[in-house]
């Protein structure tokens, strides 16, 4: 199945107007949110310099996960992204259980604690000026306005907050290592045992993996990108590169400044990394970072999730209602509207619990592996059964970077947890999430789509 040309679009779709500086800013954008800067900086308060072994390991999977997206992306050009490849490779109930497990309950963790990040920051920085999550909702209202109006409005709009966002945490952490060179505090970490944790820095993994999930949400924009065989691939390699670089110095330059078991016991510990680089100062420049994470990370999600959904609207894995497009925009604005509504409703569930946000982040993780384990068994899958169909990008030494994706991804999923006490939170919220999807796809597929759970549909479905 060939990818259709630059500027082509199919009548009545969507409309090919995003090149590889918008893709760039949707795999960077999406990534890097305050629920990264937090994570982060407890790894490595519970590591030392021994994290760079988890990063580094979790970057590498990250690899793996970008290669077998843009292979099937590319092989399957459908903005349903997971599903579509899923359903074409293991059957209808595991892409129902990939796309909503990995993606659109996700978004209700993720999504909800990265709005509530933002409100306690902002409400911490300058209290008394907003009342209790107005500017949670304030900002969900305005991006879902945004992504109403249309695609290349989100483009125009996302690649500034990606380049503002990467420059702010890059002039902390250079700074943050300047500044803490000389003292005590970098001489320990420098002289000092670097790993600490041994071979039990590797639990970390899990966490250090939530630094890099999410640069695939440049996939669902297929219908959309100009010459997608060559933006798809380069913008999520690219964007894990930069990504990983950027993780690496803004946490070494905490390690330099900031003791670790303030990272690790501090609730807000990017707010004290801040203040501790610049001091008050630095509530400025912590708001602008969480205010552009914030904004790039709701932003491409509500551009993303909703084409995931459009698409299994399209495969009739979700309601009809969500194939619907604006007529002037061309954008899917029932499920843009759903996005927006699920992301809201556990935020008045929660509350400003802060404590929470980490457990709700490793749990969204943990759903989130699971779908990329799916993802490099769809290509393991296709590549037996359609082995000689035309592929636009094929991964790099298969099957390797998959067997390693899963074995990395089990690994992590086992460990999900940075310590014991939150083990069984954690297994719970997701084995609940998990049970909860799977029930409602075993439905839907038997009750509506009347089909097989694990029968593959044949590729020709996909064209």
């Amino acid at each position: 199945m060939s990818v259709p040309a630059q500027g082509q679009a199919e009548e009545g779709g969507f409309r090919r107007v995003l090149g590889l500086g918008a893709l760039l800013s949707v795999a960077i954008g999406l990534v890097v949110s305050q629920g990264v800067m937090v994570l982060m900086l407890q790894g490595v308060g519970f590591s030392g310099l021994g994290f760079i072994v988890p990063l580094g390991l979790a970057y590498l999977l990250a690899l793996s996960y970008a290669f077998s997206f843009s292979e099937l992306s590319l092989m399957i050009p459908r903005a349903g992204g997971l599903s579509s490849y899923t359903e074409i490779a293991l059957g209808h109930f595991p892409a129902i259980l990939a796309t909503f497990s990995g993606y659109v309950v996700v978004a209700m963790f993720a999504l909800s604690a990265e709005l509530l990040l933002l409100d306690l920051i902002v409400n911490k920085v300058y209290p008394g000026v907003f009342p209790t999550f107005s500017v949670a909702f304030g900002v969900l209202g305005l991006f879902t306005v945004l992504n109403l109006l249309g695609i290349d409005v989100f483009a125009k709009l996302q690649t500034a907050l990606a380049v503002i966002m990467v420059c702010v945490l890059l002039i902390i952490g250079v700074a943050a290592i300047y500044q803490g060179a000389p003292t005590e505090t970098a001489s320990a970490v420098l002289k000092g045992d670097w790993n600490p944790m041994g071979a039990g820095v590797l639990t970390l993994t899990a966490l250090a993996v939530w630094g890099f999930v999410g640069a695939e949400f440049v996939c669902p924009l297929v219908e959309e990108t100009k010459r997608p065989e060559r933006n798809i691939p380069r913008s999520m390699i690219i964007g894990l590169t930069v990504i990983f670089l950027t993780i690496a110095l803004y946490c070494l330059g905490a390690l330099f400044l900031v003791p670790q078991e303030a990272l690790t016991t501090d609730a807000l510990p990017h707010y004290l990394f801040a203040t501790t680089v610049f001091g008050k100062p630095g509530e400025v420049f912590l708001v602008i970072a969480a205010v552009t994470a914030t904004f790039s990370t709701l932003n491409s999600s509500l551009a993303a999730i909703p084409r995931m959904l459009y698409g299994m609207a399209q495969n009739g894995q979700a309601f009809p209602q969500f194939k619907r497009l604006s007529p002037r925009a061309r954008t899917p604005w029932v499920a843009v509207l759903f996005v927006s509504a699920i992301t809201g409703l556990p935020i008045l569930v929660m509350g400003q619990d802060a404590a929470s946000i980490a457990l709700l982040l490793l749990a969204a993780a943990l759903a989130w592996l699971l779908a990329y384990i799916i993802v490099h068994l769809d290509v393991i899958a296709l590549r037996r059964r359609y082995p000689d169909i035309a592929r636009p990008f094929r991964t790099p030494f298969y099957p390797l970077p998959q067997l390693f994706g899963i074995a990395g991804m089990l690994y992590g999923i086992w460990y999900a947890s940075p310590s014991p006490d939150m083990t069984g939170k954690i297994f719970g919220i997701a084995g609940v999430v998990l049970g909860l999807v799977s029930l409602i796809a075993v439905l839907w597929i038997k009750l509506v789509m009347r089909k097989d759970l694990f029968r593959p549909e044949p590729l020709a479905r996909a064209e």
